[in-house]
């Protein structure tokens, strides 16, 4: 999704269409989240970009998002640029020393 949202459109309430904004971004990533995935991928990620126009958009976490969309709104912002772009996410684990066994007897509440 690479769109530029309009929150001032004369003749219809600023703080609903807010919320429209909002719930087309939830409603993508929910979209995104339900196709398939491809063999050896674990998880959907999402490149991000924000900004008040699609040159000064700049990278940004998606779980930040929907805070910088309230606080562009907030401060006063006839329109902003989203960019949100799917990406293949893999898991990479780390494997540790086994931990060291607990010695018996004194480690437990009761051992008085």
């Amino acid at each position: 999704m690479k769109k530029t949202f309009s929150i001032a459109v004369e003749g219809k309430n600023r703080d609903r269409l807010l919320e429209a904004v909002k719930h087309d971004i939830r409603k993508y990533l929910r979209r995104e989240r339900r196709r398939d995935l491809p063999k050896g991928v674990d998880y959907w990620d999402f490149d991000v970009r924000f900004g008040l126009t699609e040159a000064t958009a700049e990278k940004t976490h998606l779980a930040n998002l929907i805070g910088l969309v309230s606080a562009a709104a907030a401060g006063g912002a006839d329109s902003f640029y989203v960019e949100i772009l799917a990406r293949h996410g893999v898991r990479h684990y780390e494997f540790r020393d086994e931990p060291e066994p607990e010695p018996e007897g004194g480690a437990g509440p009761s051992a008085a």
